[in-house]
């Protein structure tokens, strides 16, 4: 199998991890924000911004590589329900 068509039966995997990189990112960028002033007013949109979003994105890609597996998990008892019909038959 190639790269695309592994990339193509992957895709929601491949966007959770695209969604934890920006999460990262996001929470990363808030922190240096947040790391930039001494004064919690100044803090407070960093906060908002970098670390409710990050978490946000986080819950994002977890939510899409459960449902990967999920997926993952209905092919494989397709598989098995059709092998016992057959072996019914």
């Amino acid at each position: 199998m190639d790269l695309v068509t592994k990339l193509r039966s992957q895709w929601d995997r491949l966007l959770a991890v695209a969604t934890a990189i920006a999460a990262a990112g996001t929470l990363v960028a808030g922190w240096f924000g947040v790391s930039g002033t001494p004064y919690p007013a100044e803090q407070l949109p960093y906060l908002i911004s970098g670390g409710v979003g990050g978490l946000f994105l986080l819950g994002i890609s977890a939510a899409l590589w459960l449902s990967a597996d999920l997926q993952d998990e209905w092919r494989k008892l397709d598989r098995i329900e059709r092998a016992i019909r057959e072996r019914a038959s």
